[in-house]
């Protein structure tokens, strides 16, 4: 059994999806980041970094529960243990890993300032808001290239390096993007929306997913993004 510490974000899926994938028997446990729970001892005992998600795998790899953050590695980690979706060795094991760092230093932060400074910061801040479009744009048209190439990030196979990139690349729009632009990148984001695994995932706490609409008030603002954020614990 695997607890999952998560939140119905793009990193979140990403969990959400692999697990669906494998179907490894896993428990939600919700971790409400609007409401300031990331900061609770016993999630920072699992999540040092205090964000989503973490999981606890109850048979870790003595035998004994182990705990792990960092979505990146959680990945890599469940592909190891069950053998699916990451390669054991070769080019197609580092073609995986390659575009997987792609998506966590890369699309993951600069989508994250894009959406920040596109609708969540109190302050409009033009060049901040350019710059970080300009950069998702960037990232977007090097994905659109790299599956005009082949099916997938890292050719002929879904990886992990797909379920990774899936939640942060769709709606291209919500990073001031068109997405009849990036007609590669499209096909992907179709193919992979309709896999039944993918389906139930992202339906994981679907009832807290957060909308573009939505209005942020001070005290959430200050929890996500402000003084809460950077107290000292």
């Amino acid at each position: 059994m695997i607890d999952v510490y998560t939140w119905p974000t793009p990193n979140g899926h990403k969990v959400h999806i692999m697990l669906e994938e494998c179907g490894l028997e896993h428990t939600i446990h919700g971790v409400n980041i609007r409401k300031g729970e990331q900061f609770e001892q016993a999630f920072l005992d699992i999540s040092p970094n205090n964000r989503i998600p973490a999981i606890v795998d109850q048979d870790g790899p003595d035998g004994k529960p182990y705990s792990l953050f960092e979505s990146g590695a959680i990945l890599i980690y469940l592909a190891e243990k069950t053998g699916k979706f990451l390669a054991a060795e070769g080019r197609a094991r580092h073609d995986t890993l390659q575009w997987l760092m792609f998506q966590m230093g890369n699309v993951g932060p600069m989508f994250g300032q894009a959406h920040h400074f596109r609708g969540y910061s109190a302050e409009k801040i033009d060049y901040a808001i350019e710059r970080y479009t300009n950069e998702a744009g960037r990232l977007y048209r090097i994905m659109d290239k790299r599956l005009g190439e082949s099916a997938y990030l890292a050719g002929d196979d879904y990886t992990i390096a797909d379920m990774a990139t899936f939640p942060w690349a769709r709606n291209p729009d919500r990073r001031g993007h068109d997405i009849a632009e990036l007609p590669n990148l499209k096909r992907w984001i179709d193919e992979i929306e309709a896999r039944p695994a993918v389906e139930k995932a992202m339906q994981v706490l679907a009832e807290h997913q957060s909308k573009p609409t939505d209005v942020i008030d001070d005290e959430t603002r200050a929890i996500m993004f402000g003084s809460k954020q950077f107290e000292k614990r």
